[in-house]
């Protein structure tokens, strides 16, 4: 949040905001309670107060009342394959955005196995100026095995670069987790590579025991392919974080739900993984789970 004194001004009640939204209960995601009957004015793209009804009317350039309704945080899709909705992320947004997603980690993975580099770059390149924060990760296996013939091969030196733009937040879901457990040069370079510049996303679908083990050694930190409880919570007990997916070509969300606790709910979150256009148009994004 930026130091700026138009909005440390609005927040003293000394200058109006751009708007305000009234009557609204606030889903408070860090009391983790619900405010009642609060305005909440907004301000050059940051919610610049908050105030109770008893407080009196807040001054802004536009006034909403929202009538009771829930005010919540933006929905985040935190692994998503923006080719599984047959659209670029500039025609994904306006179909997301009203469905209340404002966050996404997009990990290009399909078009990189067709196009390589540019064909990631393109989507990065798309990505920019949206009303969402769009995220990327670095696809980590392209091809995904060496029995695949794909477009492209990328390796820890051709993903490097992609790293200088602050947007690639990520290595993504590393699938050979064989390579990973057997510790192949190749794949270490690039676990080291996401390590490095930032973190290392997951992929290890039924590795358990000893296996799992090593995979986590590795410094990999995050798994979405969990489909039972007992997976996910054997990998919540290594420190991984575990990704619900619920999206078009995998729903495990009732299957993973009984391993989610008031303990560890910290350490899980939601995703799609892949949805196709039609669920997104008939049943919505993040919202739907």
């Amino acid at each position: 949040m930026p130091a700026d004194a138009e909005l440390i001004a609005v927040a003293r009640g000394d200058a109006p905001a751009d708007c305000v939204l009234h009557h609204a209960r606030l889903v408070n995601v860090f009391t983790r309670d619900v405010q009642a009957d609060v305005s909440i004015a907004l301000h050059g793209g940051w919610v610049a107060r908050i105030a109770s009804s008893d407080e009196g009317a807040i001054a802004a350039r536009e006034s909403i009342d929202v009538g009771g309704s829930y005010v919540a945080p933006g929905f985040i899709d935190a692994h998503m394959h923006v080719e599984s909705t047959m659209m670029r992320p500039s025609e994904f947004v306006r179909l997301a955005v009203p469905h209340g997603t404002t966050g996404v980690v997009f990990d290009p993975h399909e078009i990189a196995n067709v196009c390589g580099i540019e064909g990631i770059r393109y989507l990065m390149d798309d990505a920019r100026g949206l009303p969402m924060r769009i995220m990327f990760a670095a696809s980590s296996c392209v091809p995904a095995s060496h029995l695949e013939t794909a477009g492209a091969s990328l390796s820890a030196a051709d993903l490097e670069p992609l790293f200088d733009d602050p947007r690639v937040v990520a290595l993504a879901e590393m699938m050979n987790f064989p390579g990973v457990v057997h510790a192949l040069p190749e794949v270490l370079a690039k676990v080291r590579l996401g390590l490095e510049r930032r973190i290392v996303d997951g992929h290890c679908p039924g590795l358990t025991g000893a296996a799992l083990q090593a995979y986590v050694a590795a410094g990999i930190s995050s798994d979405h392919e969990c489909t039972t409880a007992a997976e996910a919570r054997e990998k919540l007990r290594l420190g991984m974080r575990v990704y619900l997916r619920e999206g078009s070509a995998a729903r495990n969300l009732e299957a993973l739900l009984p391993a989610v606790t008031a303990a560890n709910a910290h350490r899980c979150c939601f995703c799609t993984d892949d949805r196709h256009p039609g669920d997104l148009r008939d049943e919505g994004h993040i919202d739907h789970v």
